[in-house]
Protein backbone atom coordinates (compact mmCIF):
# COMPACT_ATOMS: atom_id res chain seq x y z
CA UNK A 1 0.00 0.00 0.00
CA UNK A 2 1.11 3.43 -0.81
CA UNK A 3 2.08 5.22 2.07
CA UNK A 4 1.32 9.63 2.69
CA UNK A 5 4.07 11.28 2.40
CA UNK A 6 4.01 13.21 5.14
CA UNK A 7 6.75 15.23 7.63
CA UNK A 8 5.19 14.45 11.05
CA UNK A 9 7.25 17.44 12.63
CA UNK A 10 5.88 19.79 10.31
CA UNK A 11 2.37 18.72 10.90
CA UNK A 12 2.71 18.78 14.77
CA UNK A 13 4.10 22.26 14.25
CA UNK A 14 1.13 22.92 12.11
CA UNK A 15 -1.22 21.55 15.02
CA UNK A 16 0.43 23.32 17.77
CA UNK A 17 0.14 26.75 15.44
CA UNK A 18 -3.73 25.96 14.89
CA UNK A 19 -4.69 25.09 18.56
CA UNK A 20 -6.16 28.61 19.22
CA UNK A 21 -7.42 28.72 16.10
CA UNK A 22 -9.01 25.32 15.16
CA UNK A 23 -12.54 24.95 17.25
CA UNK A 24 -13.68 28.13 15.10
CA UNK A 25 -12.49 26.78 11.78
CA UNK A 26 -13.96 23.36 12.36
CA UNK A 27 -17.16 23.20 11.08
CA UNK A 28 -16.87 20.06 8.92
CA UNK A 29 -14.90 18.47 11.92
CA UNK A 30 -17.39 19.05 14.74
CA UNK A 31 -20.74 17.56 12.39
CA UNK A 32 -18.49 14.52 11.26
CA UNK A 33 -18.07 14.27 15.15
CA UNK A 34 -21.64 14.87 16.07
CA UNK A 35 -22.44 11.92 13.53
CA UNK A 36 -20.28 9.12 14.97
CA UNK A 37 -21.16 10.36 18.54
CA UNK A 38 -24.32 9.42 17.02
CA UNK A 39 -23.53 6.00 16.03
CA UNK A 40 -21.86 5.52 19.52
CA UNK A 41 -25.43 4.95 20.43
CA UNK A 42 -26.29 1.93 18.52
CA UNK A 43 -23.89 -0.61 20.75
CA UNK A 44 -24.27 -0.73 24.67
CA UNK A 45 -20.88 -0.30 25.94
CA UNK A 46 -19.55 -0.17 29.62
CA UNK A 47 -16.02 1.02 29.24
CA UNK A 48 -13.72 1.73 31.83
CA UNK A 49 -10.97 3.16 29.75
CA UNK A 50 -11.60 5.21 26.58
CA UNK A 51 -8.97 6.59 23.90
CA UNK A 52 -9.48 9.46 22.02
CA UNK A 53 -6.98 9.14 19.13
CA UNK A 54 -5.81 11.99 17.59
CA UNK A 55 -8.48 14.07 19.80
CA UNK A 56 -7.11 17.66 19.04
CA UNK A 57 -9.27 19.89 21.22
CA UNK A 58 -11.43 16.73 22.49
CA UNK A 59 -14.38 18.46 21.54
CA UNK A 60 -16.51 16.01 22.65
CA UNK A 61 -14.68 14.24 25.37
CA UNK A 62 -17.85 16.26 26.99
CA UNK A 63 -20.65 14.03 25.93
CA UNK A 64 -18.91 11.00 25.91
CA UNK A 65 -17.89 11.44 29.76
CA UNK A 66 -21.13 12.03 30.64
CA UNK A 67 -22.47 9.26 28.82
CA UNK A 68 -19.71 6.99 30.22
CA UNK A 69 -19.24 8.18 33.64
CA UNK A 70 -17.07 5.71 35.20
CA UNK A 71 -14.69 5.24 32.21
CA UNK A 72 -11.52 7.09 32.48
CA UNK A 73 -11.20 9.25 29.31
CA UNK A 74 -7.87 9.41 27.60
CA UNK A 75 -7.31 12.46 25.03
CA UNK A 76 -3.69 11.65 23.17
CA UNK A 77 -2.73 14.43 20.18
CA UNK A 78 0.92 14.80 19.10
CA UNK A 79 0.21 18.64 19.22
CA UNK A 80 0.94 19.66 22.74
CA UNK A 81 -1.32 23.03 21.76
CA UNK A 82 -4.02 21.29 21.36
CA UNK A 83 -3.89 18.65 24.47
CA UNK A 84 -4.01 22.22 26.21
CA UNK A 85 -6.73 23.04 24.95
CA UNK A 86 -8.37 19.77 25.74
CA UNK A 87 -7.20 18.98 28.70
CA UNK A 88 -10.09 21.98 29.73
CA UNK A 89 -12.69 19.57 28.46
CA UNK A 90 -15.09 18.26 30.86
CA UNK A 91 -15.66 19.77 34.51
CA UNK A 92 -14.03 21.01 36.74
CA UNK A 93 -14.23 17.54 38.82
CA UNK A 94 -13.28 15.39 35.97
CA UNK A 95 -11.45 15.81 33.31
CA UNK A 96 -10.01 14.61 30.30
CA UNK A 97 -6.51 12.54 31.07
CA UNK A 98 -3.80 13.88 28.18
CA UNK A 99 -1.04 12.33 26.50
CA UNK A 100 1.01 13.59 23.83
CA UNK A 101 2.00 10.75 21.73
CA UNK A 102 2.30 9.16 18.11
CA UNK A 103 -0.67 7.25 16.47
CA UNK A 104 1.70 5.35 15.28
CA UNK A 105 2.92 4.50 18.54
CA UNK A 106 0.49 4.56 21.25
CA UNK A 107 2.19 4.20 24.70
CA UNK A 108 -0.24 1.80 26.19
CA UNK A 109 -0.24 -1.68 27.35
CA UNK A 110 -1.97 -4.50 25.19
CA UNK A 111 -5.48 -4.85 25.77
CA UNK A 112 -5.63 -1.93 28.16
CA UNK A 113 -8.36 -0.11 26.05
CA UNK A 114 -11.97 -0.53 25.59
CA UNK A 115 -12.90 1.91 23.36
CA UNK A 116 -11.06 3.75 20.63
CA UNK A 117 -13.03 6.76 19.69
CA UNK A 118 -11.26 8.67 16.54
CA UNK A 119 -12.61 11.60 14.54
CA UNK A 120 -10.76 13.14 11.46
CA UNK A 121 -7.37 12.23 12.90
CA UNK A 122 -5.85 8.52 11.33
CA UNK A 123 -5.20 10.64 7.77
CA UNK A 124 -2.20 11.73 10.26
CA UNK A 125 -0.73 8.39 10.23
CA UNK A 126 2.44 7.78 7.80
CA UNK A 127 2.22 3.72 8.37
CA UNK A 128 -1.54 2.80 8.29
CA UNK A 129 -0.67 -0.65 9.14
CA UNK A 130 1.37 -0.28 11.78
CA UNK A 131 -1.68 1.88 12.88
CA UNK A 132 -3.92 -0.65 12.83
CA UNK A 133 -1.80 -2.99 14.64
CA UNK A 134 -1.50 -0.95 17.44
CA UNK A 135 -4.97 -0.11 17.77
CA UNK A 136 -5.69 -4.03 17.65
CA UNK A 137 -2.86 -4.35 20.22
CA UNK A 138 -4.17 -1.48 22.98
CA UNK A 139 -7.70 -2.84 22.57
CA UNK A 140 -9.21 -5.46 24.98
CA UNK A 141 -10.72 -8.64 22.80
CA UNK A 142 -14.12 -7.16 22.07
CA UNK A 143 -13.28 -3.28 22.28
CA UNK A 144 -14.72 -0.87 20.02
CA UNK A 145 -12.25 1.35 17.75
CA UNK A 146 -14.64 4.05 16.33
CA UNK A 147 -13.63 6.80 13.78
CA UNK A 148 -13.81 8.93 10.89
CA UNK A 149 -11.46 9.95 8.53
CA UNK A 150 -11.15 11.39 4.80
CA UNK A 151 -10.99 9.49 1.44
CA UNK A 152 -9.08 9.77 -1.79
CA UNK A 153 -11.66 12.29 -3.30
CA UNK A 154 -10.86 15.27 -0.66
CA UNK A 155 -10.41 18.47 -1.54
CA UNK A 156 -9.94 16.92 -5.28
CA UNK A 157 -10.86 20.11 -6.80
CA UNK A 158 -7.49 22.00 -4.66
CA UNK A 159 -6.01 19.21 -6.00
CA UNK A 160 -6.32 19.40 -9.13
CA UNK A 161 -5.96 23.94 -9.50
CA UNK A 162 -2.56 23.19 -7.98
CA UNK A 163 -1.23 20.64 -10.94
CA UNK A 164 -1.72 23.44 -13.03
CA UNK A 165 0.76 25.74 -10.77
CA UNK A 166 3.26 23.24 -10.31
CA UNK A 167 4.75 19.44 -10.00
CA UNK A 168 4.74 19.59 -6.55
CA UNK A 169 2.31 17.65 -3.87
CA UNK A 170 -0.05 20.10 -2.33
CA UNK A 171 -3.03 18.20 -0.93
CA UNK A 172 -2.45 15.44 1.81
CA UNK A 173 -2.39 11.90 0.57
CA UNK A 174 -5.86 10.29 1.94
CA UNK A 175 -6.26 6.23 2.29
CA UNK A 176 -9.09 4.49 0.10
CA UNK A 177 -11.56 2.93 2.54
CA UNK A 178 -11.51 -0.53 1.01
CA UNK A 179 -7.77 -0.86 1.74
CA UNK A 180 -8.61 0.52 5.76
CA UNK A 181 -10.71 -2.20 6.11
CA UNK A 182 -8.95 -4.86 4.58
CA UNK A 183 -6.12 -3.61 7.02
CA UNK A 184 -8.11 -3.58 9.67
CA UNK A 185 -8.80 -7.54 8.50
CA UNK A 186 -5.43 -8.18 8.64
CA UNK A 187 -4.94 -6.92 11.85
CA UNK A 188 -7.65 -8.48 13.85
CA UNK A 189 -10.21 -6.37 14.00
CA UNK A 190 -13.57 -8.18 13.36
CA UNK A 191 -16.45 -7.47 11.26
CA UNK A 192 -15.23 -3.76 10.38
CA UNK A 193 -17.98 -1.69 8.94
CA UNK A 194 -17.46 1.56 6.13
CA UNK A 195 -19.07 3.78 4.78
CA UNK A 196 -19.17 7.10 3.08
CA UNK A 197 -21.00 10.54 2.22
CA UNK A 198 -20.14 13.47 0.41
CA UNK A 199 -19.64 16.54 1.79
CA UNK A 200 -19.04 20.39 1.04
CA UNK A 201 -17.91 23.32 2.03
CA UNK A 202 -18.04 26.56 -0.19
CA UNK A 203 -15.99 29.50 -0.13
CA UNK A 204 -15.97 33.24 -2.14
CA UNK A 205 -12.12 32.55 -2.74
CA UNK A 206 -8.95 30.55 -2.98
CA UNK A 207 -7.99 33.11 -0.02
CA UNK A 208 -10.61 31.86 2.53
CA UNK A 209 -10.05 28.29 1.32
CA UNK A 210 -6.69 28.55 2.24
CA UNK A 211 -7.23 30.79 5.19
CA UNK A 212 -9.19 27.68 6.57
CA UNK A 213 -7.20 25.23 6.44
CA UNK A 214 -4.61 27.11 8.05
CA UNK A 215 -6.96 27.29 10.55
CA UNK A 216 -7.39 23.93 10.76
CA UNK A 217 -3.80 22.95 11.08
CA UNK A 218 -4.44 20.91 7.86
CA UNK A 219 -2.58 22.58 5.05
CA UNK A 220 0.46 20.96 3.39
CA UNK A 221 2.70 19.01 5.45
CA UNK A 222 4.06 16.81 2.65
CA UNK A 223 7.61 15.55 2.57
CA UNK A 224 7.94 16.71 -0.67
CA UNK A 225 6.48 20.05 -0.35
CA UNK A 226 9.12 22.92 -0.97
CA UNK A 227 10.51 24.88 1.86
CA UNK A 228 10.18 28.10 0.57
CA UNK A 229 6.59 30.77 1.09
CA UNK A 230 4.01 30.25 -1.46
CA UNK A 231 4.86 33.32 -3.79
CA UNK A 232 1.92 35.71 -4.88
CA UNK A 233 2.09 34.71 -8.73
CA UNK A 234 1.76 30.83 -7.55
CA UNK A 235 -1.41 31.94 -4.94
CA UNK A 236 -2.75 33.89 -8.95
CA UNK A 237 -2.26 30.80 -10.92
CA UNK A 238 -4.04 28.62 -8.28
CA UNK A 239 -6.84 31.14 -7.88
CA UNK A 240 -7.21 31.40 -11.87
CA UNK A 241 -7.13 27.19 -12.01
CA UNK A 242 -9.39 27.01 -9.07
CA UNK A 243 -12.32 29.54 -10.87
CA UNK A 244 -14.27 26.47 -13.50
CA UNK A 245 -14.71 25.22 -9.99
CA UNK A 246 -17.13 28.12 -8.89
CA UNK A 247 -20.76 26.97 -8.65
CA UNK A 248 -23.40 29.86 -7.74
CA UNK A 249 -20.75 32.36 -7.00
CA UNK A 250 -18.91 30.30 -4.66
CA UNK A 251 -15.85 27.79 -4.87
CA UNK A 252 -16.47 24.34 -3.62
CA UNK A 253 -13.80 22.30 -1.54
CA UNK A 254 -15.20 18.49 -1.48
CA UNK A 255 -14.51 16.10 1.25
CA UNK A 256 -15.12 12.03 0.84
CA UNK A 257 -15.94 11.92 4.19
CA UNK A 258 -15.59 7.78 6.01
CA UNK A 259 -17.00 6.55 8.74
CA UNK A 260 -15.82 2.86 10.39
CA UNK A 261 -16.19 1.06 13.07
CA UNK A 262 -14.60 -2.67 13.98
CA UNK A 263 -14.45 -5.08 17.21
CA UNK A 264 -11.16 -6.57 18.65
CA UNK A 265 -11.51 -10.18 17.55
CA UNK A 266 -11.74 -12.65 20.69
CA UNK A 267 -9.12 -14.56 19.05
CA UNK A 268 -7.25 -14.10 15.75
CA UNK A 269 -9.22 -13.83 12.81
CA UNK A 270 -8.55 -15.22 9.23
CA UNK A 271 -7.89 -12.30 6.86
CA UNK A 272 -10.17 -13.80 4.08
CA UNK A 273 -13.04 -12.03 6.30
CA UNK A 274 -15.62 -9.88 4.85
CA UNK A 275 -15.74 -5.99 4.47
CA UNK A 276 -19.15 -4.62 4.71
CA UNK A 277 -19.10 -0.91 2.93
CA UNK A 278 -22.08 0.93 2.32
CA UNK A 279 -22.35 4.05 -0.11
CA UNK A 280 -24.90 6.33 0.80
CA UNK A 281 -26.59 8.19 -2.56
CA UNK A 282 -27.73 11.17 -0.60
CA UNK A 283 -24.86 14.32 -0.18
CA UNK A 284 -24.12 16.46 2.61
CA UNK A 285 -24.60 20.05 3.54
Amino acid sequence: MHKPRLDKLRARRAFDQAASTYDEAAVLQKEMGQRLFERLQWVRLQPERILDLGCGTAAFATPIMKQYPKAQYLAMDFAEGMLRKAGKQGRWRKRPTCVCADIDLLPFADASIDVIWSNAAIQWSTDAQQLMSEVSRVLKPGGLFNFTTFGPETLWELREAWSAVDDLPHVHEFIDMHDLGDLMLHQGLAEPVLDVEHMCVTYKDTRALMKDLKALGAHNASSNQSRGLTSRQQLQKLQKAYEPFRQKGVLPASYEVVYGHAWKAEKKQSVAGEVKVSLPKRNIL
